[in-house]
């Protein structure tokens, strides 16, 4: 497998990615994260690829398997300058992860895509919706800690804030 960013001519395979990925997490517990607003917009989509901040995992075949969002720098995720039930682990500078998901046609597309956006930067957070228990099992076994919760601008259900550093430890 390997990583790179997407462009407008993935936006299609892009799309039923997350339609994939709505039913998935409908059908494992989770049908609240992003199955009621049809999450993420296609509007946000075209705005990540333009900014260069959408990524695709392309898989062995040669075919787009997985998308998601990364991007690293100071404070760059406004919703987590304020963690209740707890703290960051590290400073501001830090890579993040939003909006990842696979068409289910390869194990291991999720726990790639984070693995690779961390050689990235070596400071990675991530939060996710209290039934996706999926990801936070992900999550756990890539060696993030649990640090707090946070709260999106989507709706008013409270996301489970992820860290990983080279210094943390469960």
């Amino acid at each position: 497998m390997k990583i790179r960013k997407a462009s407008e001519q993935d936006f299609d395979r892009i799309m039923t990615i997350y339609e994939h990925a709505r039913r998935f997490m409908a059908e494992h517990g989770n049908p609240d994260q992003w199955g009621p607003t049809k999450w993420p917009p296609e509007d946000m989509i075209h705005e990540d690829i333009k900014n260069g901040d959408s990524y695709v995992c392309i898989n062995d075949a040669g075919d787009v398997a997985g998308v998601f969002y990364y991007v690293n720098g100071t404070d760059v995720e406004p919703t987590y300058r304020v963690i209740a039930d707890g703290e960051w682990i590290g400073d501001d500078h830090y890579g993040v992860v939003h909006r990842i998901a696979s068409d289910g046609s390869q194990k291991g597309i999720g726990a790639f895509c984070i693995s690779w956006a961390y050689e990235q930067c070596g400071h990675l957070r991530m939060d996710t919706h209290n039934d996706n228990k999926v990801m936070q099992n992900l999550l756990t076994k890539l060696g993030f800690v649990h640090c707090g919760t946070i709260f999106v601008r989507e709706d008013k259900n409270p996301r489970m804030a992820f860290e990983k550093m080279p210094d943390c430890s469960v």
